[in-house]
């Protein structure tokens, strides 16, 4: 007992006498590289700070460790505001500043740039997020797409998948991009042909900010119709080997950052979960694991070239528990782990990103050249009452998608104007090698084929921006084609061609007029155009299969009280036009992907049509001394027209999204956060019953069939929760440590959706036959009810 009241007091000597750290770094032109000399640094909240040397080099000591909104203005540059940015006392903070030229004189400073990070391209639909409030967010566990979906126009499913729904498009109509890197999934146990997943791949350790874009999509960022999602990384410690371990409730984690010699440095990280150990214990049916790895090194060659390498890793697999009803009395949750064993498959699944990024700094240009290769595999397999037999086989699927990468272009300012211009191109190799039991229009057929294919992707793209009347209007025109040989219908450029117009308006100094419109495309997934029949012909190449068009229309304002403070309306118009039409269920693709498995792995063709549009509000405060917060809600309807040429809702058509996110930073580094968010109820397609219950069909899904003659006919009920984080920080000389408790839907709110269909067994598990009906089983329901209280607890130690 001694001993630990030693330690304690031991403990708490330490942590009063070293909390101070410092944050240094360089400040310098963002066009050029140039140093910008006797540029002012200030810490807002505290009124001090420091000017940069004669190589633009600063640094501010002697802060307490905490968190702190760094300014930073010179003449002839705009203001820059670094938001939230983490000192630390064992360890000096890196943060390099990059200067946009601006105005030139004092006398012409008239309107100054939005403090929320606009930019002349994106002038409209750009969200800007820390790593810090990704750090806090209530309910998010470090999961950097549920803090996501807090912004106006995004929503999310009830379930406990991440997916990431904006303004009414499929999850599968977003990208990522890793330091300007494409990274085709940022989840585990992904779904193919789509981009959600339950758990998140990406470490926040990694993270300075995150540009969300839902709109006004920069020229030399394509393939995407509903958001860009741009993950900016911080450097590694260039001055000592430091690292951060974690442990979390479901995961392990461990990140080491440090110099690998006078001009380089390094972050790696390493992830494990323990989910299959915890599930087990209790007895769920499905026995998830992920493991991942990312890797960022930076070469700072000389003042005019850098090399940046990236990677980006996961294994994951997904069995199930065969004994999970082992001493198990309850006939409810016999039934239940029955169905969920008798219709997941077995998944194995693993992939990878590695990209490299050459920067070269011209006197009013940079160049980047980026080189990556990305590589899906995907591994299901299913049999009937999970008995391991040829007979009994079900679905024995195996699909790899890899990417060659290649993008060069050029910045260049120069008398006020900002010109981006570059080109891309792609190696595409995909196969699929598929075995499937499934029913079309009510008799089972079996699907048998392997599939090999290889094209290629090209893409052309330029913008150009520049603001007249003092920084008063701000426009910005850009162009972009995206061409393949894939097939004739694909391979000409003009077919695919982007243009892009924005526009920004100053009524007064805080308050703005923006605007966009805009058209994109997009490549079908891989799934559908590498899908064949049973004679090796891709089916959907004969179909004529194209690129999906989107056409945006965005229109707004947005009012910035102060430099922490922003109100924005925004009112958006997509119209989609040559989605893949699934020929088999008679429905469109953007209907699907929220869910596990694989999309559009069936013949299609191109005749799908759809809307979506609606209204965002959104008013957020910054953290600027203890208080932070943020208010959105959306208006939206997601329509595509139905095998009669009819709108009806979309899968993603709630109508009504609200989030409400609190936070309060208290005395001795205490902080608590509380999250509101709402969910209009979300469509649903009811079950075909007869169909379902047909023996020859139930025996090869084990699931019920949707009634796709009633297609969304129904909804769920709205859907609501709230959690709630605290977080407890220690600071010490040499390490810190970090704690915290996450309490998703604390007040136990449950959604009842809509019923699992399944047949009724008898005692020994066996289907029971239909008494009037000898081709099909007796039929019933499953309760399936959504929502539980999920406390999480964590441990961060840094050092």
């Amino acid at each position: 007992m001694r001993f630990y009241l030693l330690l304690l007091l031991s403990l708490s000597c330490n942590y009063a006498i070293a909390q101070t750290g410092s944050i240094k770094g360089r400040v310098y032109n963002s066009i050029n590289n140039e140093a910008i000399p006797f540029a002012n640094i200030v810490v807002d909240s505290l009124g001090t700070g420091t000017s940069s040397d004669v190589e633009g080099n600063y640094k501010i000591d002697n802060l307490k460790a905490g968190n702190y909104n760094v300014v930073c203005s010179f003449i002839g540059f705009e203001k820059t505001i670094n938001y939230e940015v983490i000192v630390r006392s064992h360890r000096a903070t890196i943060l390099n500043i990059a200067m946009i030229e601006g105005n030139t004189a004092l006398d012409e400073i008239s309107i100054t740039a939005s403090p929320f990070n606009k930019t002349e391209e994106s002038p409209v639909s750009l969200k800007t997020v820390s790593a810090e409030e990704i750090y806090r967010a209530p309910g998010a566990n470090r999961d950097i797409s549920k803090v996501i979906q807090v912004l106006p126009g995004v929503a999310s499913t009830a379930s406990f998948r991440n997916d990431i729904i904006v303004r009414g498009g499929a999850p599968n109509e977003n990208r990522f991009y890793l330091d300007g890197i494409e990274v085709p999934n940022i989840n585990h146990f992904a779904t193919q042909g789509s981009s959600g997943g339950p758990v998140g791949m990406i470490n926040v350790n990694f993270i300075r900010e995150v540009d969300f874009y839902s709109g006004a999509f920069p020229a030399n960022r394509g393939n995407a119709m509903s958001s860009i999602i741009d993950f900016k990384q911080i450097e590694g410690n260039d001055e000592k080997l430091t690292g951060t371990f974690l442990v979390g409730s479901s995961d392990m984690g461990l990140t080491l950052d440090g110099p690998t010699g006078d001009k380089s440095a390094f972050i790696l990280s390493v992830r494990r979960s323990y989910l299959q150990f915890l599930f087990e214990a209790l007895k769920l049916p499905f026995l998830p694991t992920y493991n991942d790895l990312q890797y960022k090194h930076v070469f700072n060659i000389d003042e005019k070239n850098s090399l940046t390498l990236i990677g980006l890793g996961a294994i994951d697999d997904f069995k199930i528990n065969k004994s999970v009803n082992d001493g198990v009395d309850d006939s409810t949750t016999i039934e239940r782990n029955n169905y969920i064993l008798g219709n997941i498959p077995t998944n194995s699944q693993w992939n990878y990103t590695f990209g490299a990024k050459w920067t070269h700094y011209s006197k009013n240009s940079y160049q980047t050249l980026v080189v990556s290769r990305n590589h899906l595999n995907n591994e299901a397999i299913k049999y009937k009452d999970n008995i391991e037999s040829a007979s009994n086989l079900l679905l024995d699927y195996n699909s790899q998608e890899i990417e060659n990468k290649f993008r060069l272009e050029s910045t260049k300012r120069v008398n006020g104007f900002k010109w981006n211009i570059g080109a891309g191109y792609e190696r595409v190799k995909y196969t699929n090698t598929t075995f499937r039991k499934i029913q079309v229009n009510g008799t089972v057929v079996e699907k048998d084929f392997d599939s090999e294919l290889g094209f290629n992707k090209f893409n052309l793209f330029s913008q150009l921006s520049k603001s007249f009347l003092k920084k008063r209007l701000t426009l910005s025109v850009a162009a972009r084609t995206d061409f393949s040989d894939y097939s004739n219908d694909m391979d000409n450029p003009l077919e695919q061609l982007s243009p892009t117009f924005s526009a920004s308006y100053a009524l007064t100094k805080k308050l703005n007029a923006n605007f966009n419109t805009a058209i994109y495309h997009q490549l079908p997934a891989y799934t559908v155009l590498g899908y064949r029949d049973s004679i090796n012909v891709l089916t959907n190449k004969n179909n004529n299969i194209s690129y999906i068009q989107s056409k945006h229309l965005v229109a707004g304002f947005d009012y910035n009280p102060n430099d922490y403070s922003k109100l924005t309306i925004e009112s958006f118009y997509k119209l989609y036009d040559n989605y893949p039409f699934l020929l088999n269920d008679s429905i469109s693709l953007a209907n699907l992907g929220g869910d596990f498995g694989v999309v559009g792995n069936e013949p299609a063709n191109s005749t799908s049509e759809g809307r979506s549009y609606g209204l965002e509000v959104l008013l957020q405060q910054k953290l600027s001394s203890s208080i932070y917060g943020l208010i959105s809600y959306t208006y939206v309807r997601s329509e595509f027209k139905d095998k009669n040429n009819e709108y009806s809702p979309s899968a993603w058509d709630n109508k009504h999204l609200l989030n409400i996110t609190a936070g309060k930073k208290l005395k001795k580094n205490w902080e608590l956060g509380l999250k509101f968010r709402l969910l209009g109820g979300a469509p649903y397609t009811p079950y075909d019953i007869a169909r379902s219950s047909q023996k020859d069909i139930w025996d090869i899904y084990g699931f019920g069939i949707l009634d796709y003659d009633q297609l969304n006919t129904k909804r769920n009920d709205v859907f609501h929760s709230m959690d709630l984080r605290i977080d407890k920080r220690w600071y010490f000389t040499k390490w810190s440590l970090n704690t915290y408790l996450d309490l998703e839907n604390i007040y136990n709110f449950e959604l009842t959706g809509q019923p699992y269909f399944t047949v009724l067994m008898d005692a020994d598990g066996n289907p029971i036959e239909d008494p009037n009906n000898t081709d099909a089983y007796l039929n019933s329901t499953i309760e399936n009810t959504t929502g539980t209280i999920i406390p999480s607890i964590g441990i961060m130690l840094e050092f």
